[in-house]
């Protein structure tokens, strides 16, 4: 099995995800008593589904040649958009900002179709509250 990026990457995913589950998640998840699902139920099935994910590409990697210096700028850029989309989250609050977030990233990556930004923007954000606020019964920034 000869090491390739796919396979380091997967190597890399598998253990961040059993990082996750073993030794994040226990630590910084705070247990409640309200609400029908434990709060851990979701970042324990992500975890998972990385470290799967991961596994795979180790056993399985593409047979994809590395891309040229502007998709891993590209993804750079996509990286620097999220993390100062978190952090204007943590200021002004996720129903304020996961919007224009969204608007951004669908627009960097080459989205024009207006069903889709209007999908994004406006449907994947209110999704996201009802499951995290309504069902799950905890807050967002």
């Amino acid at each position: 099995m000869t090491m390739t990026p796919d396979r380091l990457s997967g190597a890399f995913f598998l253990l961040f995800g059993l990082a996750m589950y073993f030794a994040i998640i226990p630590v910084f998840v705070e247990q409640a008593e309200d609400g029908s699902i434990a709060p851990n139920t979701l970042p324990n099935i992500l975890s998972w589904m990385v470290a799967i994910s991961g596994g795979w590409l180790v056993l399985k990697p593409t047979p994809h040649q590395i891309q040229d210096l502007r998709f891993f700028a590209g993804a750079l850029m996509h990286a620097a958009i999220l993390c100062a989309g978190i952090y204007a989250m943590s200021w002004i609050g996720f129903l304020y900002v996961a919007p224009f977030l969204t608007l951004i990233i669908m627009i960097v990556i080459g989205e024009r179709r207006p069903y889709w930004l209007a999908l994004g923007v406006i449907v994947m954000p209110a999704f996201i509250w009802f499951l995290i606020t309504q069902v799950l019964d905890r807050s967002l920034p």
